[in-house]
């Protein structure tokens, strides 16, 4: 694996080379860029960024304006201490039963519900808003009776969270990456 810079209509991209790919990936995190990739020609490169520029110049412009959770400023007892008591007291104002609650730093999900009834939530959640934490564990309480994204998933949450789909897109301004 070897890396350099690769300058593109104005674009600064990372280009990580990794002989054992088999696809090419680009990404954005924190406003850089990001080409992995096994191949070294200059025109195949040059024709996967002319081909993908638009796109990224889109998440450039998204990734600007998130705001990036600062991980080394979390109180990991006091995010598990704060988000417990909400779990326990919305779980009981929506008369939902769950097994276990374990808390993990994850990067790209603020919550998960398995079939087994076990409520996952990410740590870094405690750094975004109360109204956020409270809309992440009422989705993942909603998944003990809905383990989908269907409509009636949609309408249920409603029930407890009038304002989710608002609520979402604040969430989705949040990165942990």
């Amino acid at each position: 694996m070897s890396t350099s810079k690769i300058y593109f209509n104005g674009l600064e991209i990372n280009h990580i080379k990794k002989p054992k790919l088999k696809n090419s990936y680009i990404s954005i995190s924190d406003g850089k860029i990001y080409l992995k990739t096994s191949r070294v020609s200059n025109t195949y490169i040059n024709e996967l960024l002319y081909a993908k520029e638009l796109w990224i110049r889109k998440k450039l412009i998204e990734s600007k304006s998130k705001i990036y959770i600062d991980k080394d400023t979390l109180d990991v007892d006091e995010a598990k201490e704060y988000m417990k008591l909400r779990v326990e007291f919305l779980s009981q104002k929506m008369k939902l039963e769950y097994n276990e609650l374990k808390f993990r730093r994850m990067r790209r999900r603020w919550g998960s519900c398995s079939s087994k009834k076990v409520v996952t939530l990410n740590l870094y959640l405690y750094q975004t808003t109360k109204e956020l934490i409270d809309y992440v564990i009422v989705h993942e309480l909603a998944h003990l009776v809905h383990m989908n994204h269907s409509k009636n998933f949609h309408s249920f949450l409603e029930l407890y969270m009038p304002n989710s789909k608002l609520l979402n897109k604040q969430l989705n301004n949040y990165s942990c990456s």
